[in-house]
């Protein structure tokens, strides 16, 4: 019962932590995320075997240059190519059945193209205007709402994946890499997820149902898919969790292995949607 209170408890303050920054101002929600990016690299370090020194200053730098002028097209394009192209390779990973670490090569690159890269993602996503353009973070344009949605679409997918799971879960999903999947908590997830992103859109966001039906079908299976490359990265390491920082959680980066995977995916529609419209 302890334990189940603490958990609860580490959790409502990360959740509430989380929406308090996003909305307060822009400047609080890129301060939290860039936190909870140097606390990840930190225990994704640990999970690989490398030293953080090098990868904390490479962080700190790409998140700051990336954020100070967010005008400049051309480099979110490029991020979102690089951040897809180790997607790729991170799938591979997870389907790889040997259970090694990776070279130093292949660990920087999921540092930089699984980890770094999708925060900084994410963290344009609720400076989109109407054009398409993003903007610097002075600008009186700030739409947190996206974000705020975004999440409350990840914690729905999380929680009724569990809940189904639990209750009516079967057949596994990925034994080898995390035993307690099932197929019939992964469909639980999507089904809720998208409950809840035509109740955000009809009554939060008033945008089209089919738009956030899309995201709620992306947020469940690369949400998904994220959690089992994380999984699988615990695995080769050893551990139950990235860290202990979360009581009940683990560490942030188990936290935010959804957000990670999934944010080069959004931010891909919200790119094929602005051409297509």
């Amino acid at each position: 019962m302890n334990t189940t209170i603490t958990r609860a408890i580490s959790g409502a303050v990360y959740v509430l932590l989380l929406i308090f920054a996003t909305l307060f101002s822009p400047y609080s929600f890129l301060l939290l995320f860039g936190i909870l990016l140097l606390f990840s690299v930190v225990e994704f370090c640990k999970l690989v075997s490398l030293k953080p020194l090098l990868p904390l200053a490479i962080a700190t730098i790409a998140f700051i240059l990336f954020n100070i002028n967010s005008t400049i097209k051309t480099n979110d394009v490029l991020l979102l190519i690089a951040a897809l192209l180790v997607s790729i390779k991170a799938l591979l990973f997870l389907f790889e059945k040997q259970n090694k670490f990776l070279d130093t090569t292949s660990k920087y690159v999921f540092l930089i193209g699984y980890l770094i890269i999708p925060i900084i993602i994410f963290t344009k996503i609720p400076f989109l205007n109407a054009d398409d353009q993003f903007i610097n973070i002075h600008a009186n344009l700030y739409n947190p709402k996206n974000i705020i949605s975004i999440l409350i679409i990840i914690w729905m997918n999380d929680t009724f994946a569990y809940l189904s799971g639990i209750t009516l879960g079967k057949h596994k999903l990925f034994e080898s890499v995390s035993p307690k999947k099932t197929i019939e908590g992964f469909i639980g997830g999507i089904v809720f997820s998208c409950v809840a992103g035509i109740l955000l859109a009809k009554f939060y966001m008033e945008e089209p149902i089919i738009y956030w039906i899309i995201i709620a079908l992306i947020v469940g299976f690369f949400g998904t898919l994220g959690d089992l490359i994380e999984s699988k990265f615990k695995r080769v390491a050893g551990v139950k969790d990235s860290g202990n920082i979360m009581p009940g959680h683990g560490g942030f980066l188990d936290r935010l292995d959804s957000i990670i995977f999934v944010a080069p995916f959004i931010y891909l529609f919200y790119q094929i949607l602005y051409y297509v419209s």
